[in-house]
């Protein structure tokens, strides 16, 4: 900011990514009466759920766990369909608990940061966008996580390829068929062990590239059982009573 130019508004805090954190510190923020927004460079809740929907993603934690604890009501209303979730149950969640809370109305969508910097004139933070606006805040809270940015193989010849090639981490928001396809899948990472079985389901060859020897377990996945579901109820209500 140049000197004697007007300072706008200045929030308490901006917070970047919409995704699990950043929607829980929006709402604790909230809770506090301070001033918040999110700058969501997606067009929709969810963070890593929003952007990763290749086949086969899922969480690898039980979903009873993989679930916020900051609200009694919240975890005894919602009903996960699975021991270990899928990506659209994950993000249906966090958009119900969005509008649960009524978390958009301090969410821009859309907004990528580009830069960020600390105005020690004033004492704040001035966060540039991809759109060219500017906001102003005493504290910045990355909430961006660590897989927000794609990691494109450097493979000689890529950029000569004349097949269709996506990213686990960047997969289109439409359905992908591979049925009769040979496919190449590079990774064995937790993408790649979810991915491969469902494509292996649809396409007639698929070749895995794997550089570093990695190992998998079968993880047993199902339907939830009621009885299951309540007895991890009642313990998160029990644990929510004790720390009051």
């Amino acid at each position: 900011m140049n000197n004697g130019e007007t300072l706008p508004k200045i929030l308490d805090v901006i917070i970047v990514g919409a995704g699990f954190s950043g929607l829980y510190m929006l709402y604790r923020l909230r809770e506090r009466n301070f001033s918040v927004k999110i700058l969501e460079a997606g067009n929709g809740i969810g963070g890593t759920w929003y952007w990763n929907r290749y086949l086969g993603a899922r969480c690898d934690i039980e979903s009873m766990q993989y679930s916020y604890s900051f609200s009694e009501e919240l975890q005894q209303g919602w009903k996960w369909s699975e021991i270990f979730s899928s990506q659209p149950e994950i993000l249906c969640y966090l958009n119900y608990v969005a509008d649960k809370f009524d978390l958009r109305k301090d969410v821009q969508f859309g907004t990528r940061v580009n830069a960020a910097f600390f105005d020690e004139t004033h004492s704040c933070w001035e966060v540039h966008t991809n759109g060219g606006d500017r906001f102003f805040a005493k504290f910045c809270i990355m909430a961006t996580g660590c897989l927000s940015a794609a990691r494109i193989p450097q493979i000689k010849g890529f950029d000569t390829f004349k097949g269709q090639h996506y990213h686990t981490g960047r997969w289109p928001h439409t359905n992908i068929s591979f049925n009769g396809r040979r496919v190449a899948v590079i990774g064995t990472g937790s993408s790649g062990i979810q991915s491969i079985p469902v494509i292996a389901e649809q396409a007639d060859h698929v070749f895995v590239f794997q550089r570093t020897p990695n190992f998998s377990i079968p993880s047993h996945n199902g339907p939830l059982k009621a009885e299951y579901e309540q007895w991890w109820k009642f313990k998160l209500r029990r644990v929510s009573t004790a720390d009051l």
